[in-house]
């Protein structure tokens, strides 16, 4: 342990009896892993059972300004990055659901324009699994143009794959975006920001966003980029360190690189244009009520709203299509249809787990078999992309509860 004095926040909240170990996670999370400002929310069999928050609202807050920082409220709302991957995989999978989409299907048969460059074999199935060959870009594009709605999906028609599709498997960072969006407008004439708001936040009534309204925009944080905490280690969580994939991203010529700048420079996610843009790979905003509670809906009946997911296609989100080396993560990972796999690389709650992290911290998952659903969102993003130490901390905690 170091000598700095650790940091003392109010944590606010309920937790039920039973689930004060994550209160403590939590509280520790700000103690001595770096936090600024986050919330969680657990679900149990569709009862909330943890529903906590604290910090200051801005993760860039100057502490020692004059003026204190605006403190985290019930209702803040974070950018979620990639955890934004595993709401918009909810579309697809309930449009198969419905009849509207084969997922064994050629892209081509729904994007015509898809085809081209060798992609009239790529699968609706290859894109959930990341197994498409397409994580990266030719020509990058601007921030304007990633969210102008029509460069991204005009660029994914022209590039060729990087490998044949559904041979390997590599993390399609920000190119999902452009790629399920697209998918989703051609088989149902909605954006997937309208369709997601329409069939599932809407009738939830949850605080979850793919295109921030300018009326919620006061709600929602500024993310902040945070160094490691330097007692992480100490604090006893298994931190392993990921040199291989930090070389990958330093080479300009490697996947990893090229798939997390198809979007150069990178954008400003405080910008307000970037968090009214609807990007399903990176720029969904939320609370974590409204993570926890749209995943306790996949799994089971909220507040007497049916579940979403029919046995089957709760089966289609969780059964293994992509596992081992990742081509752009470079270290192993598990992928069903459009949601990570509990692994090394994904720890959620169990091997049935599912659901997406974010990269630099947000987190959110289901575990069936324990009717657990779980929703963390920060506005500090420690610089790591799946197994975030704050995370990895309070699901441990609800893992040492439910057993």
């Amino acid at each position: 342990m170091s000598g700095k004095q650790e940091s003392v926040v109010d944590v606010q909240g309920t937790v039920e009896d039973g689930f004060e170990p994550v209160r403590d996670a939590f509280a520790a999370n700000f103690a001595r892993r770096g936090e600024r400002g986050a919330a969680v929310t657990v679900y149990r069999h569709g009862r909330k059972v943890v529903d906590l928050w604290g910090g200051v609202k801005d993760g860039d807050a100057d502490p020692d300004a004059a003026t204190p920082p605006a403190p985290w409220e019930a209702g803040t709302a974070q950018v979620i990055r990639s955890a934004t991957k595993g709401i918009a995989a909810i579309v697809p999978l309930l449009l198969h659901q419905r009849g509207q989409l084969d997922l064994d299907a050629p892209v081509g048969t729904y994007w015509p324009e898809f085809k081209a460059a060798g992609k009239d074999r790529v699968l609706v199935r290859h894109l959930l699994s990341h197994r498409a060959g397409l994580p990266v870009l030719d020509t990058p594009l601007t921030p304007a143009q990633a969210i102008d709605g029509v460069s991204g999906p005009a660029a994914m028609a022209a590039q060729a794959p990087a490998w044949t599709p559904g041979d390997d498997h590599g993390y399609h960072a920000q190119t999902y975006s452009w790629l399920l969006g697209e998918l989703v407008l051609r088989i149902t004439g909605r954006s997937i920001g309208n369709w997601i708001a329409e069939e599932i936040a809407g009738p939830l009534g949850l605080d979850l966003w793919f295109g921030l309204p300018e009326a919620e925009r006061s709600r929602v944080g500024r993310l902040a980029e945070l160094a490691p905490p330097p007692t992480a280690a100490s604090a006893g969580l298994r931190v392993r360190a990921k040199t291989a994939v930090a070389d990958a991203y330093q080479d300009p010529s490697s996947l990893t690189r090229r798939a997390f700048g198809a979007i150069d420079p990178g954008p400003d996610e405080n910008d307000p244009a970037y968090r009214a843009a609807e990007l399903p790979a990176s720029a969904g905003i939320a609370t974590a009520r409204a993570l926890a509670r749209c995943y306790a809906a996949l799994i089971g009946a909220v507040d007497g709203n049916p579940r979403l997911f029919a046995p089957a296609t709760l089966t289609l989100a969780r059964t293994e299509e992509s596992a081992g080396p990742d081509r752009t993560l470079v270290v192993n990972t598990r992928f069903g249809l459009g949601f990570m796999l509990h692994g090394p690389a994904s720890p959620l709650l169990a091997p049935g787990s599912f659901g997406h992290p974010g990269r630099g911290g947000a987190l959110a998952f289901a575990d069936p078999e324990s009717g657990v659903a779980f929703g963390y969102i920060t506005n500090g993003m420690q610089k790591n992309v799946t197994a975030d130490p704050r995370a990895r901390a309070l699901a441990g905690a609800v893992s040492d509860v439910v057993g």
